[in-house]
């Protein structure tokens, strides 16, 4: 059964640092459960073999576990963890970026009629759905070529493909299928989250982040809500405070300077902010980040 096999691939593969030699594919293992923590999703695949995976994103939750997939289409902040997992029985998941380009490709290749008509209004940046056979198998391919180096140069960019094709004519297919075409409701979202996260220290009205996506102000608010179950206020408040969490590792002393180079004039309002978000003042959770190992969606 292929969800044997891709577990005991990850259990073998797996590595503190998520990292394997098949670029744009990380390999998640969990020896047991851990806080949440905060990070980018990126535009990713994730897969669950082991244990349980939750992710919130916004004011929405996603649980996912084995033989279900998860799709991020948009990057974004994020809080994961594993759960369900234990001694001897450890979280795994299998994680590969969705490049927009090879997706585009894949689009002009099709023919009429091999993918669902797509409606073309924006979707939810992440969705979970169950894993069909004809994917969960791409995906043990792709891992077994981790035991094959000769094997890698010529396969690799195959098997990727193969998946791919399976996301792409699958439950997630439209969100996916939006990743590649250059005019697309989710890619002018995509645009202004760009832009957000780019220029998170300075402040925005909303019209500046609508006109960069080449909507109107409501249509704007409507589909970025939509995609990213925040505000654009909200989603940069989020940026903010996860990349003062993260400067804040390096620098525990300099609290007030890390407020202010992340955009927070008052010192007090960053303090109160970032214990809301992350559940502990700045001041006591620069310690706790320090051993925080990386997170895969």
């Amino acid at each position: 059964m292929a969800l044997d096999e891709l577990r005991d691939l990850l259990n073998r593969h797996g590595t503190p640092d998520l990292t394997t030699a098949i670029e744009g594919v990380r390999i998640c293992k969990a020896g047991h459960a851990v806080s949440p923590e905060p990070s980018m999703s990126g535009t990713v695949l994730a897969v669950i073999a082991q244990g349980r995976k939750r992710l919130a994103v916004g004011d929405r939750v996603h649980e996912y576990g084995p033989g279900q997939y998860l799709v991020a289409s948009v990057d974004m902040p994020v809080t994961g963890h594993f759960v369900d997992v234990a001694p001897g029985r450890p979280g795994l998941g299998f994680g590969m970026t969705l490049d927009p380009a090879a997706v585009a490709e894949l689009l002009l290749q099709a023919g009429p009629g091999d993918l669902p008509r797509s409606p073309g209004t924006a979707r939810p940046g992440i969705a979970v759905s169950d894993a069909p056979d004809e994917l969960l198998d791409a995906v043990v391919r792709l891992l077994r070529l981790l035991d094959h180096p000769r094997d890698r140069n010529a396969l690799v960019p195959l098997v990727k493909r193969e998946i791919l094709w399976r996301l792409l004519t699958g439950e997630q297919g439209d969100a996916v299928r939006q990743l590649g075409l250059a005019d697309s409701s989710l890619t002018h979202i995509a645009r202004a989250v760009r832009w957000i996260r780019e220029n998170y220290a300075r402040p925005f009205r909303v019209e500046d982040a609508a006109r960069i996506s080449g909507m109107s102000v409501s249509a704007f608010h409507r589909n970025f809500q939509l995609v990213t179950a925040m505000t654009p206020i909200q989603f940069q408040k989020h940026i903010r405070l996860q990349t003062a969490r993260l400067l804040l590792a390096n620098r525990p002393n300099d609290i007030t300077g890390v407020g202010h180079r992340v955009g927070y004039d008052n010192p007090s309002q960053f303090s109160r902010e970032y214990r809301r978000q992350f559940g502990a003042p700045p001041s006591l959770d620069a310690g706790r980040l320090r051993g925080a190992a990386p997170v895969m969606p």
